[in-house]
C-alpha cells in the first residue's frame, strides 16, 4: 500500500483531464470491447430435413461455430432419407486470418494504450523531454491508425462472408437430401450475429479515436513549431528627432518651404509697425551729426 500511495502522490493525473490523455483512456475502454465481441463469440443455427420415410427425418440439426471461424472444420450430420447412415457435411470457408488479425490489433491496442498513459502520469517531463517521447508515440500512433483501418475493413468483409457461408439457406443446399422434392428442408433459428456486428462498429470507433489523436501527439512533437511562419517585424517610419534648440513648428508636414514662417506660432516674427516709428529716425540723426564732425 505504501508503494501504491506514493505512485499516486507523485502522479501528475491532471493530464487525464487533457485530451492528450482523456483520449488513451478512449483508447483503452474501445479496445477492450473491440476484441472482446468478436474473440469470445460463438453462435448457433438450427435446421430440419423432413424425409419421405418420417422415420429417417432428423427434426433438430444443430450448428454451432465460433471464433476464430475456421468454418471449414465445423461438421454436422444430416440424414440421406435413402435408408443410409448420416451423411457428414462441412461448412465453408476459413476466415480466422481477417478475425484473427481484427483481436490481435485490438489486445496491442489495449496494451500500448494502457502503458502510454502509465508514462503521461507518471514520467509525464521525461515524455516531453526533447520531444523524443512524443516523436516516439506520434510514430507508433499512426501505425495504429493504419492498421486498424485494415484490420475494421477486413473483418467487415470477413463478417460479410462468415454470415452468408452459417446461413442455413445456404447450408441447406449443401444436404443431398434437401435436393430431392419428395423431403422438405427448412431452416429453424438463424444465427444471431449482433455481437460480431458491434465489433465491427468498435474497429471503426477505434480508427476514429486513433486519428484523431494524431494531432494532439503531433502537437507534443515540436514539429509544429517548424511549420509556423512568424510574421516580419513591423517597418513604420519612426519620426525624426527634433534638432537641439529648433524651434517648435519648424519643418512640419504642410508648411510651405518658400515662406517656413507661415503658419509658425512660435518661429521668429519682427513687429516692423514698432521699428517706423521713431526707431528710423534716431539713426539718421545719428548718423548726420558723425559727418558734420567729420567736416569740422
Amino acid at each position: 500500500m505504501d508503494i501504491v500511495n506514493q505512485l499516486v502522490a507523485t502522479g501528475q493525473f491532471t493530464i487525464v483531464k487533457q485530451p492528450l490523455g482523456f483520449i488513451k483512456i478512449l483508447q483503452w475502454v474501445f479496445a477492450i470491447f473491440a476484441f472482446s465481441t468478436c474473440g469470445s463469440y460463438s453462435g448457433m443455427f438450427k435446421m430440419s430435413v423432413e424425409c419421405k420415410n418420417r422415420t429417417e427425418s432428423s427434426l433438430n440439426i444443430e450448428v454451432e461455430f465460433e471464433y476464430p471461424f475456421r468454418l471449414h472444420q465445423v461438421y454436422f450430420d444430416a440424414p440421406t432419407c435413402k435408408g443410409e447412415s448420416p451423411e457428414r457435411l462441412f461448412l465453408l470457408g476459413d476466415y480466422s486470418s481477417s478475425a484473427e488479425f481484427f483481436v490481435t490489433i485490438g489486445v496491442f491496442s489495449f496494451l500500448y494504450s494502457m502503458a502510454a498513459l502509465a508514462v503521461y502520469v507518471f514520467c509525464l517531463e521525461k515524455y516531453r523531454e526533447n520531444n523524443k517521447g512524443a516523436q516516439i508515440d506520434f510514430g507508433i500512433t499512426c501505425v495504429f491508425t493504419f492498421m486498424w483501418l485494415v484490420s475494421a475493413a477486413a473483418w467487415a468483409k470477413g463478417l460479410s462472408d462468415v454470415k452468408t457461408a452459417t446461413d442455413p439457406e445456404q447450408v441447406i443446399s449443401l444436404i443431398s437430401a434437401c435436393k430431392q422434392e419428395e423431403n422438405r428442408c427448412r431452416e429453424i433459428h438463424d444465427p444471431v450475429v449482433s455481437g460480431l456486428n458491434t465489433s465491427v462498429v468498435f474497429g471503426f470507433l477505434n480508427l476514429i479515436l486513433w486519428g484523431g489523436n494524431l494531432w494532439f501527439v503531433f502537437k507534443e512533437t515540436g514539429w509544429l513549431a517548424a511549420f509556423t511562419q512568424y510574421p516580419p517585424p513591423s517597418q513604420e517610419k519612426q519620426p525624426a528627432p527634433e534638432s537641439f534648440g529648433q524651434p517648435a513648428g519648424y519643418g512640419q508636414e504642410g508648411y510651405s518651404q518658400e515662406d517656413p514662417y507661415a503658419g509658425s506660432q512660435g518661429g521668429y516674427q519682427p513687429d516692423y509697425g514698432q521699428q517706423q516709428g521713431g526707431g528710423y529716425e534716431d539713426v539718421s540723426q545719428t548718423t548726420w551729426r558723425t559727418i558734420e564732425a567729420e567736416r569740422g
